[in-house]
C-alpha cells in the first residue's frame, strides 16, 4: 500500500541546514532548546520535591524512591522512541520519506499497545509489586496512591515520548520547548494548588502530573493527525513489516534494557542507602535532583546531536558525524563546569529549600552533592559520546555502558564503601562521583575505539577513492 508523505518547507529546511550548515550553529540551534526544556523538567522535578517536603520529610523520600521504580518501567517507552527515532532519523537523512511515516505511525501503535499491557499487568497488584521491589513498608504506605496514578500517567507519556521524538528528529526544538514549558507551568500551578491550597496529599502530586501529560497528548494529536505529512501519524500506514519495524525494535531493545537496567540499579543504591536511615534516601534524591540541574541540559544536547549524527550517517555525510561529536563534547563540558560550579558556590541556600527544616537532613544533602558535583565535567563528555553511539545505531555498546556505571562501578563500590571503610554517610557522595567519573573513562576508551574504526571504514576510504 502506498503512503503519501510529504515534507513541509519548514522540514526541507532543517534537513538542508542538518545536511550542509555549519556544525557549531547546527549543535546549538537544536540542543539549545532541547537544554532548556531539559532544564525546566530538572526544575519541574526539584519543585515538586519541594512541595513533596512540604507535606513531609517521608513523602520527599517516597517520591525519590518510587520515582526510581517508575523510570524502570517508563523506560520501556523511552526505550523505544530513542531506538526508533534513531531509524527515523536515518530514514529522514536518506530521504526515505514514506519509511518515515510507517515507522512514526508503527511506533505510535506499538508503544500505546506496551503501556496498556503494563498498566493492567501492575495495577492489580500495586502493593505486592512495590514489596518485591524493595519498598521500605513506611514509604509503601505513603506512596502506594501516588504510585498507581503515576501508572495511568505512564501510558499517556510513552506516547508523549513518541511525539517527542518525532519532533526532534524534523529539528523542532523550538516546538519541544514551547509545549514542555506549557505543561511544566501547568504541573507547577497544579501541583502548589492542590498542595498549598487544598492542603493535598502526595497522590495529589501525581494528579497533577497525569494531568499535564494530558495536555500535551492533546497537543501531540493535534500535530500529528489530519495531514500527509512524513511526520504525521496515519492508521494506514501502520504495519508489521519487518523491514520497517525489526529495524527499529532491534535498535530499541539494547536502549530499553539499558533503561531498565540503569533504573533498577539505582533502586538497589537506595536500597543500600537505608542503611543510613530513610531520610538517605531522600538526601541522595535531592542530591540527584541537583545534579540533574547540570546533567539535564547536557542530556538536552546529546539528544540533538545524536538526531544531527544520524541523519549525516544516512545522508552519507561521515566527516560532519565526527564534528557534530566534538561540537557537543565541548558545548557539555563547559556546561558542566559552569553550572556545578555555581550550585556549589550556593549549596547551603540550595540545601535549605529542601530540608524541610532539618539539621540533619540538610547536612546529609550537602554531604552526597559536594561529591557527586565532582562527575559533572566527565559526565557532559560522556553524554556526547552517548550521542555518538546512538546516532550510529550503536545501542548495544551504550547499552554495556550504562550497566557498567551502575552495576561495576556504583554498586560493588557502594558495598565496598561501606563494608571496608569508615567513611559512613560520605559514602553514598563518593559511591556517585565515583561511578560517574569511572564509566566517563570507559566510555572515552570506547569512543576512541569506534572512531578509529569509523575512520578507517569511512572517511580514509572516501580520500583513497577520490585519490583514485
Amino acid at each position: 500500500m502506498d503512503v503519501k508523505a510529504n515534507l513541509t518547507d519548514k522540514d526541507k529546511k532543517f534537513l538542508n541546514q542538518s545536511l550542509n550548515g555549519p556544525m557549531w550553529k547546527v549543535i546549538l540551534t537544536i540542543g539549545t532548546p532541547l537544554a532548556l526544556y531539559q532544564a525546566l523538567s530538572q526544575l519541574f522535578t526539584i519543585l515538586d520535591t519541594m512541595m513533596a517536603a512540604h507535606i513531609s520529610e517521608e513523602s520527599v523520600s517516597a517520591v525519590a524512591y518510587l520515582s526510581q521504580i517508575n523510570l524502570i518501567l517508563s523506560a520501556v517507552g523511552g526505550g523505544l522512541a530513542v531506538g526508533a527515532g534513531i531509524k527515523i532519523s536515518l530514514a529522514y537523512g536518506k530521504g526515505d520519506f514514506a519509511l518515515v511515516r510507517r515507522r512514526v505511525s508503527s511506533l505510535y501503535a506499538i508503544c500505546l499497545a506496551v503501556g496498556l499491557v503494563m498498566l493492567f499487568a501492575i495495577l492489580p497488584f500495586t502493593r505486592q509489586f512495590l514489596k518485591v521491589a524493595g519498598t521500605p513498608d513506611t514509604l509503601i504506605a505513603v506512596g502506594t496512591q501516588y504510585f498507581v496514578v503515576q501508572l495511568f500517567a505512564m501510558v499517556i507519556t510513552f506516547l508523549n515520548n513518541v511525539y517527542i521524538a518525532v519532533e526532534r528528529a524534523r529539528g523542532n526544538a523550538g516546538r519541544i520547548f514551547r509545549l514542555n514549558l506549557l505543561v511544566i507551568l501547568t504541573k507547577l500551578s497544579l501541583t502548589a494548588i492542590f498542595v498549598y491550597v487544598f492542603s493535598g496529599g502526595l497522590v495529589m502530586i501525581a494528579v497533577a502530573s497525569l494531568l499535564s501529560q494530558a495536555l500535551l497528548f492533546v497537543f501531540a494529536l493535534k500535530n500529528s493527525l489530519g495531514s500527509e505529512e512524513a511526520f504525521s501519524f496515519s492508521a494506514k500506514a501502520v504495519t508489521l513489516n519487518r523491514q520497517v519495524t525489526a529495524p527499529m525494535l532491534t535498535q530499541s531493545i539494547p536502549v530499553i534494557a539499558e533503561k531498565v537496567l540503569f533504573a533498577f540499579g539505582k533502586t538497589i543504591v537506595n536500597a543500600m542507602c537505608t542503611v543510613y536511615g530513610d531520610l538517605m534516601v531522600g538526601a541522595m534524591g535531592v542530591s540527584n535532583n541537583l545534579g540533574g540541574i547540570t546533567t539535564n541540559p547536557q542530556n538536552g544536547y546529546q539528544e540533538g546531536a545524536s538526531a544531527i549524527i544520524s541523519q549525516n550517517y544516512g545522508a552519507g555525510k561521515y566527516k560532519r558525524v565526527l564534528q557534530a561529536f566534538y561540537s557537543a563534547a565541548l558545548i557539555n563540558a563547559l556546561l558542566g563546569a559552569v553550572i556545578s560550579g555555581l550550585e556549589l558556590w550556593q549549596l547551603d541556600r540550595l540545601a535549605a529549600l529542601f530540608d524541610s527544616g532539618s539539621p540533619a537532613f540538610h547536612e546529609m544533602i550537602k554531604t552526597v552533592y559536594r561529591f557527586e558535583a565532582l562527575g559533572a565535567v566527565p559526565l557532559g563528555v560522556n553524554a556526547a559520546v552517548m550521542a555518538l553511539l546512538y546516532g550510529l545505531g550503536k545501542t548495544r555498546l551504550t547499552l554495556v555502558l550504562n550497566v557498567a556505571r551502575v552495576f561495576v562501578f556504583r554498586i560493588p563500590v557502594f558495598w565496598f564503601l561501606q563494608n571496608y571503610t569508615s567513611f559512613g554517610e560520605k559514602s553514598v557522595g563518593i559511591v556517585m562521583m565515583v561511578s560517574n567519573i569511572s564509566v566517563t573513562v570507559m566510555a572515552v576508551v570506547v569512543a576512541f575505539i569506534v572512531i578509529r574504526k569509523y575512520k578507517k571504514d569511512y572517511l580514509d576510504k572516501d580520500s583513497l577513492e577520490k585519490a583514485a
